[in-house]
């Protein structure tokens, strides 16, 4: 499922919604109010003509340094910081209630127990995963190195290619079976190619993270060196096999739907129904096949690749993905080889390690109990009440185009109509009774929990698809766009401002930083370059004129060639192709809030505050969902891996496109960010 997730700032941001019901802007009086949080972060010294995106935050970020154990810091940090704080009393709180067994309180107790008793782990060493490094060791042949790879990804360790249960891009009614590339330890394929200082500098560091590894667990060290050696050249192959980032990013060609009798013709090598069986995929006679081209390299890697090779591979994917798990040396590694992707100084603290490993285990469970003390009714009706005000701004903007038929436009609003909104929490929690947690061992409760999660996806198959699942827990500090669903879902995690009540934020700011940032941005994901190949109903299907569909991705194309000339790092531009829905995405937001923000009374009162003008603070408003700083390491990452740009970009980029920027700001010609009005992205 392809969800559009901003990773950073999607969402401190849709608050003091309460302002746009009454009206009002929300200041407060002279002996109660807070600083302007607008003018607090502002840096005056920086002219808005030639970075708005420093004139907007760099105030707070020269007074806030990036903290050692992080690669980012901004905004959205202090959120999750403020959410992390509140799942560790929601653990604490569990482990010390002596629940009920088989209890949501019972599971997340005995989880945080297990995982922070780090002396126990010490003690138990390699002991809780011997039964899965023994089956490694016991393979003979390639039929057996198939079918251990197919038990190992139930447990949570994915070897060979990404194998997962989602909805028929083509038939949303019905759950699919899908195969796509994988196989690699790097974040992305550009990894193994790139010849730069960074991106060399990180492969040797991968083949000494390898050897770590497998020394750990008690190999020879010359053995652990040729075997890293021949690890890397083995994915370098894999890598060589898959798509580009960019090239993923067109549904046509990424669905391939064929039967299951004729996957031998791809990789014959492959017992394909062995390997489904130990999966546990039956009842189904055709497979959804992402880049056919990857199997058929697979096949020949396969048959040409030593097979100890590939089981040294199995054993250090294994060892890698429980690192947080087993004794601290292979955790210390594992963050070790990470600081060169994320840049932290310093290692998160176990109880921040165990949140986060807890959150992917059983988020949703504990979900069901941050709401009770966290998110409420009123708070779910104030947001869902702002979703309406942008689908009609929408609906306005798509009404006024001159450059689309009306017959494409009125297909448009029937699918923008249609879009759900999923605001919160979910109506229906996930029934997590068949879960196993004890206090055997940290390992363990991993496996249970990811061998759960691996049979409830596959018990999708063959039965009707649930529209009302959320893919993402409660508490999550993002949101998305799920094009299959044709909806937009919106957590309440997202709804945290750390420091500031909603009736202390004025209209402006909350119409920029989450009209703007999130909602808005979510629904033109539907409209976006891929999400507008999807229907009302989410199914891949052209409801557009050819007319229409040229002159979109004519416009389209303007917005990649802009982004393509940004170079954050040297040597590191922006891919605006592989960006090109999450800009859209974000330009449109930006549109959608103004048409929104222009029916307040703020705006038509048109007062200051701060000295600066309601529109003003809009644009800084929306300037402030994006505040923080990001370390080379992890900046030079995400341009290689995200489909998101980085933040300064994602203000400055779509700001010289909106029309109203330049009369919000004296923006000079010839400036960085003056765009020629013949130059600027005008899609909707």
């Amino acid at each position: 499922m392809r969800h559009y997730l901003l990773p950073l700032s999607a969402a401190l941001l849709l608050v003091a919604c309460n302002n746009a019901d009454t009206g009002t802007a929300g200041v407060t009086d002279s002996t109660t109010a807070k600083p302007d949080i607008l003018a607090l972060n502002r840096d005056t010294t920086v002219d808005p003509s030639q970075d708005f995106f420093l004139y907007a935050n760099g105030g707070w970020i020269k007074k806030n340094p990036i903290p050692g154990d992080q690669g980012a810091w901004g905004i959205g940090n202090l959120v999750n910081e403020e959410n992390l704080k509140r799942l560790r009393e929601i653990s604490e709180k569990a482990a010390s209630a002596h629940a009920a067994a088989g209890s949501n309180e019972q599971k997340i107790g005995d989880f945080w127990s297990t995982a922070m008793d780090s002396a126990r782990i010490e003690q138990q060493g390699l002991q809780p995963l011997k039964p899965y490094l023994d089956r490694i060791n016991a393979i003979a042949d390639v039929k057996g190195l198939v079918q251990t790879s197919a038990y190992l990804k139930k447990i949570g360790s994915s070897t060979l290619f990404s194998d997962y249960v989602t909805q028929d891009d083509k038939n949303s009614e019905v759950m699919a079976y899908r195969l796509n590339q994988g196989g690699i330890g790097l974040p992305e394929r550009e990894y193994y190619f790139k010849n730069d200082s960074a991106t060399v500098a990180i492969r040797k560091a991968y083949v000494a993270y390898i050897v770590k590894l497998l020394t750990l667990s008690g190999e020879d060290s010359t053995k652990a060196r040729a075997d890293a050696s021949a690890i890397l050249a083995l994915e370098t192959k894999l890598a060589t096999a898959s798509r580009k980032i960019e090239d993923l990013r067109d549904p046509y060609r990424n669905y391939n739907k064929m039967a299951i009798a004729d996957l031998p013709k791809l990789s014959g090598t492959i017992d394909w129904s062995g390997f489904m069986r130990e999966t546990g995929i039956t009842g189904i006679d055709s497979v959804i096949v992402g880049q056919p081209e990857f199997f058929k390299a697979l096949n020949t890697i396969l048959k040409s690749t030593p097979l100890d090779v590939w089981k040294s591979n199995l054993r250090f994917n294994l060892l890698s993905d429980f690192s947080a798990a087993l004794p601290d040396a292979y955790g210390v590694a594992s963050f070790e080889f990470s600081r060169l992707l994320n840049g932290a100084k310093e290692r998160r603290p176990r109880w921040k390690r165990v949140i986060k490993s807890e959150e992917d285990a059983m988020g949703e469970m504990l979900g069901q109990l941050y709401v009770k003390e966290f998110f409420n009714e009123t708070a779910k009706k104030r947001y869902t009440d702002m979703v309406e005000a942008i689908r009609d701004a929408l609906r306005d903007r798509i009404g006024r185009l001159a450059w689309m038929t009306d017959s494409t436009k009125q297909k448009a609003y029937v699918k923008l109509a249609a879009m759900k909104k999923k605001v919160g929490y979910p109506d229906k929690w996930k029934d997590f009774s068949a879960m196993k947690v004890g206090t055997e061992s940290y390992v363990a409760n991993l496996v249970s929990a990811n061998s759960w999660w691996h049979q409830y996806n596959v018990n999708k198959l063959g039965k009707p698809v649930d529209r009302d699942e959320w893919d993402m827990t409660p508490q999550t500090y993002n949101a998305y766009y799920n094009p299959s669903n044709n909806e937009i879902v919106l957590p309440a995690g997202i709804f945290t401002v750390p420091g500031y009540r909603d009736e202390e934020l004025d209209d402006a700011v909350v119409y920029g930083y989450g009209a703007a940032s999130t909602i808005g941005h979510e629904i033109t994901h539907g409209f976006d370059d891929e999400g507008r190949q999807f229907d009302e109903k989410g199914n891949l299907s052209s409801w557009w004129t050819k007319t229409d569909e040229a002159e979109f991705t004519k416009r389209a194309q303007v917005m990649v060639k802009q982004f393509n000339e940004y170079e954050p790092v040297k040597g590191y531009h922006i891919n605006g192709k592989a960006t090109l829905g999450e800009n859209i995405a974000d330009l449109g937001g930006i549109l959608l809030g103004i048409e929104a923000f222009r029916k307040t009374e703020q705006y038509k009162k048109g007062q200051a505050i701060s000295g600066l003008t309601p529109m003003q603070r809009y644009f800084m408003g929306y300037a402030l969902g994006w505040l923080g700083q990001i370390r080379q390491e992890q900046l030079r990452n995400r341009l290689l891996t995200d489909v998101h740009s980085p933040a300064q970009y994602r203000v400055n980029g779509p700001f010289v496109d909106v029309d109203e920027f330049y009369t919000a700001f004296p923006i000079k010609p010839g400036t960085p960010m003056f765009r020629a009005d013949s130059l600027r992205v005008k899609i909707w």
